[in-house]
C-alpha cells in the first residue's frame, strides 16, 4: 500500500474501514460512516465516499502512463488497456538474435572458387546477386570487429612512434599550408609591386610640377612629436595589426610568442626582486646574529647556546649564509650540477625450498631432463632476409582469429604451465603495412585495396561439425523490430529468403565452380510481381514491386516538381499509412514535407529506443546513462504470406548457351554390358519362377 493510501486509511470512518458491501444501509453519522457513492469514471464500483481516493489507485478507467514510459513511450491510456497496448507499444522493441555461420574461402574442407569470386566481384554492379551481397556485408562486419592489437601486439606502434607519425602528418599539413600562404604572398607582392610602379609613375608626373617641401626644422619637430608620443599597449598593437590586414594565423603565433616572452620577463623580475629582498634580510639577520654572539660572550654559556639556537631557527634554510648551529662551520650551497638517474635494484627474496619436488603427473620437473639453453630465430632456417615470405594481412588475421576462437589463445602466445617453466611462442609475421596503429582494424588496412571475397557464399545455420568453437565465423542479425513485426521478419527474411538463398530461392548455374556467374531467382510473392534485393548500406532485404512501364509515364509535372508533393497534407498522410516500415524510412529522406508526413506515423508505426553513452569520472569510475530517445522505423518490408514460382525458363535452358559448358563428343565405340539368358530344360511341369528367372541371368562383359 502506498503512502497516499496509508494516509487516507487513517482518515476512514469506523464503519467504513471494514465495510465492503455494495448495499450497505448504515446510517450516515459523523466519524462513524459516510454515504455510498458510485465511481465518477463509470467503472461500476460502489464504495463509501471516504474510500474514493483509494479507489483511484485501482480503477480500470483511470488514465495512466504506459508501462514502458521510462523507455520512451509517451502514451497515456486507461489502466485496463495497458496489457493490450504492449503488443503495439513503440517502446516494446525486440532485437533479432538469429545467427548464421560462414566458412573462410580457403577452407581445407572445400574447393576454393577463386575464378568465380573474381568474376562475381567484376560483375556485381550488373548482377546484384543476393548471396554475394550478403557475403560482402558479413565480411565488412567481420573486418571491423578484428582489431590488430589483439592479434599482433608485438607489431603495434609505440606511443612515441604514433606521436612522431602525428607530428609528421602535422608537419606535412603545415608545409602545404605554408606553400599556399607563400603563393598568396607572392601574388600580393606582385600586386603591391604593380601598385608601387603605378605610384612611381604618378610621382614622376607630380615631380614635374613645383612643390614646396618642408624644411629640416619641421622634420625635427615631427621627430620630437613622435618621440613624445606614449608607448602603445599590447591590445592597441593587436588592434592596429588586425586593422592593417595582417594574416590571422601569423597574429595568433605572434600573440603566443609574446605571451611566452612576457611570462619569462615577469618571472625574471620576480626572481630579481626575491633575490634582492633575501639579500636585504640576510644582512639584517647577520647584524642581529653578531649582537647575539656579543651578548653570549658576556653572559653564561647556556645563554649563549640558547641565543645561538634561536638565531639558527630564525635563519631560512635556503639562504646562502646558513651554517651549522653547533659547530659554527659554514655550509656550502647545494647546487644542481650533474644529476644522474638512480639505479633501482630489484631484490628477489623468494627462493625455492630444498624440500620442493615437482610431481611428474601434473608439473614437469626441470631437473628430470638435462636441457641446453639455445637461442633460435629465423636465421637458423637458412633463408636470406630478403627471401623471407611476406604475410598478407587478411589471411594472417583470419588464421589467428580462428585459432583464438577454436583453442582460446593465439598461435604464438606465452603460456605458463607452472611457476617454474614458461612456453614462449616465437611465431614470426612480416607485413608490409606494419607497424599498426593502436586502434587499427582489419577494415582500415584493406580500405585502399581492391575488393576481394574471403568468405564462402554459402551460409549455414548450424555448423557441420556440431561444434560452435570451430573454424567458422558467426554473425548476428541484430536488427530491432516492434513486437508485432518480429514474427513476420523471421519468417520472410531468415526462414524463406536467407536459408534458401544457397540454391532454392536463388539458383546458380551448375558450372559455377568453373566461374559461371549466371543465377536466377525462382520465387516471387504469390499476390503480385515483385523482386527481392539486398540493401548493403542498411544490411536488410527489400521488396520492390514490378510496375509496368505504362503506369510510370507522367510521373512528374511540367515544372520538374513531383505530383505527389502537390497533394494536400491529409491525403499524403493517408497514402503513407499504407506503406511498410522500410518504405516509410526511405520516404522520410526525400524532402522536408515527406519527413513531416512520416513523422506523424511514428507513434503508430515506429519504435523508440534509448541512446546510451558512457560517462567517465575523475575517480576512474564510469557508468552508462541514457542521453536521449531515438524514434525510427524498422527495416521490415510488406509481409509475404506465400511465395510462387516465377515464369522463367529452367536452368537447363541456360546450360545450352553456357560458355563453360563444353560438350565432348565421343566417336569411338565403347563396349556396353549385355545380359545373356541361359535356357535350361525343366524336368518338372512347373513353370519358371521369379527366382529362377534372376538366377538364369548373368551379366557378361
Amino acid at each position: 500500500m502506498s503512502h497516499r493510501s496509508r494516509g487516507s486509511r487513517a482518515r476512514l470512518h469506523l464503519h467504513c474501514d471494514s465495510c465492503y458491501s455494495r448495499r450497505c444501509r448504515a446510517r450516515v453519522e459523523v466519524s462513524v460512516s459516510c454515504a455510498l457513492v458510485p465511481c465518477r469514471l463509470l467503472c461500476g464500483a460502489v464504495f463509501h465516499l471516504c474510500k474514493e481516493e483509494d479507489h483511484l489507485l485501482l480503477c480500470p478507467n483511470v488514465r495512466v502512463p504506459c508501462l514502458n514510459a521510462e523507455y520512451g513511450c509517451p502514451v497515456q491510456l486507461p489502466r485496463s488497456s495497458r496489457g493490450a497496448h504492449l503488443q503495439v507499444c513503440p517502446a516494446s522493441v525486440v532485437c533479432c538474435s538469429m545467427e548464421w555461420n560462414r566458412w573462410p574461402a580457403n577452407d581445407a574442407c572445400s574447393q576454393p572458387n577463386t575464378e568465380l569470386f573474381e568474376n562475381l566481384l567484376r560483375e556485381r554492379e550488373r548482377e546484384g546477386c543476393l548471396d554475394l551481397a550478403m557475403a560482402l556485408k558479413d565480411q565488412e562486419a567481420l573486418f571491423h570487429s578484428i582489431k590488430m592489437q589483439k592479434l599482433f601486439p608485438e607489431l603495434m606502434q609505440s606511443v612515441e612512434e604514433e606521436e612522431r607519425e602525428e607530428r609528421r602528418q602535422e608537419e606535412e599539413r603545415r608545409r602545404e599550408k605554408a606553400k599556399k600562404k607563400k603563393a598568396l604572398l607572392e601574388k600580393e607582392a606582385a600586386e603591391r609591386a604593380a601598385e608601387k610602379e603605378a605610384r612611381n609613375r604618378i610621382w614622376e608626373a607630380v615631380n614635374s610640377i613645383s612643390v614646396n617641401f618642408p624644411d629640416e626644422k619641421e622634420y625635427d619637430e615631427y621627430e620630437v612629436e613622435e618621440e613624445s608620443q606614449p608607448m602603445l599597449s599590447q591590445e592597441e598593437r593587436e588592434a592596429i595589426a588586425r586593422g592593417s590586414g595582417v594574416d590571422a594565423d601569423l597574429l595568433v603565433n605572434y600573440n603566443a610568442w609574446e605571451r611566452m616572452f612576457s611570462m619569462e620577463m615577469g618571472a625574471c623580475r620576480e626572481a630579481e626582486e626575491t633575490a634582492a629582498a633575501s639579500r636585504g634580510r640576510g644582512r639584517g639577520r647577520g647584524k642581529s646574529l653578531g649582537a647575539l654572539r656579543e651578548e653570549g660572550e658576556t653572559g653564561s654559556c647556556a645563554g649563549a647556546a640558547a641565543s645561538s639556537s634561536s638565531a639558527c631557527s630564525a635563519l631560512p634554510s635556503s639562504s646562502s649564509s646558513s651554517s651549522s648551529c653547533l659547530t659554527g662551520k659554514p655550509r656550502k650551497n647545494f647546487e644542481y650540477r650533474s644529476l644522474e638517474p638512480m639505479k633501482i635494484i630489484t631484490v628477489r627474496t623468494f627462493k625455492i625450498p630444498t624440500s620442493f619436488t615437482a610431481r611428474q603427473s601434473r608439473i614437469r620437473n626441470p631437473a628430470f631432463y638435462k636441457r641446453e639453453s639455445k637461442a633460435v630465430d629465423t636465421s637458423d632456417l637458412g633463408v636470406a632476409p630478403g627471401d623471407m615470405p611476406v604475410w598478407e594481412e587478411v589471411q594472417a588475421s583470419l588464421l589467428c582469429s580462428l585459432e583464438r576462437e577454436r583453442r582460446g589463445h593465439l598461435i604464438a602466445e606465452s603460456v605458463s604451465s607452472d611457476s617454474l617453466l614458461t612456453d614462449e611462442g616465437t611465431q614470426t609475421y612480416s607485413f608490409l603495412s606494419a607497424p599498426f596503429r593502436r586502434n587499427a582494424s582489419l577494415a582500415d588496412l584493406t580500405a585502399g585495396k581492391p575488393l576481394e571475397l574471403h568468405l564462402q557464399l554459402q551460409l549455414e545455420s548450424v555448423t557441420n561439425r556440431h561444434n560452435k568453437a570451430s573454424s567458422a565465423f558467426t554473425f548476428l542479425c541484430g536488427h530491432t523490430f516492434q513486437r508485432t513485426e518480429y514474427g513476420k521478419h523471421y519468417k520472410n527474411i531468415h526462414s524463406d529468403i536467407q536459408m534458401g538463398v544457397n540454391g532454392w530461392f536463388e539458383q546458380r548455374c551448375p558450372l559455377a565452380y568453373l566461374g559461371c556467374t549466371y543465377s536466377q531467382r525462382r520465387f516471387r510473392p504469390s499476390t503480385h510481381e515483385a523482386a527481392v534485393s539486398f540493401n548493403e548500406e542498411l544490411g536488410c532485404f527489400s521488396l520492390h514491386p514490378t510496375v509496368p512501364s505504362s503506369q510510370t509515364r507522367g510521373g512528374q509535372a511540367q515544372g520538374g516538381e513531383d505530383c505527389l508533393s502537390s497533394l494536400p497534407y491529409e491525403v499524403l498522410c493517408h497514402v503513407a499509412s499504407f506503406l511498410d516500415s522500410l518504405s516509410l524510412s526511405q520516404l522520410a529522406l526525400v524532402s522536408r514535407l515527406m519527413r513531416q508526413v512520416c513523422s506523424s506515423l511514428l507513434q503508430e508505426r515506429g519504435m523508440v529506443t534509448l541512446r546510451w553513452e558512457r560517462t567517465s569520472f575523475s575517480q576512474g569510475r564510469a557508468r552508462w546513462r541514457a542521453t536521449h530517445r531515438v524514434w525510427q522505423f524498422s527495416s521490415l518490408f510488406s509481409a509475404v504470406d506465400s511465395w510462387g514460382f516465377r515464369n522463367i525458363p529452367p536452368i537447363s535452358e541456360h546450360l545450352k548457351a553456357c560458355p563453360y559448358n563444353e560438350v565432348e563428343c565421343k566417336t569411338e565405340k565403347i563396349r556396353l554390358p549385355c545380359v545373356r539368358e541361359e535356357i535350361q530344360s525343366s524336368k518338372n511341369c512347373k513353370g519358371p519362377t521369379l527366382v529362377t528367372l534372376f538366377k538364369g541371368k548373368r551379366i557378361l562383359m
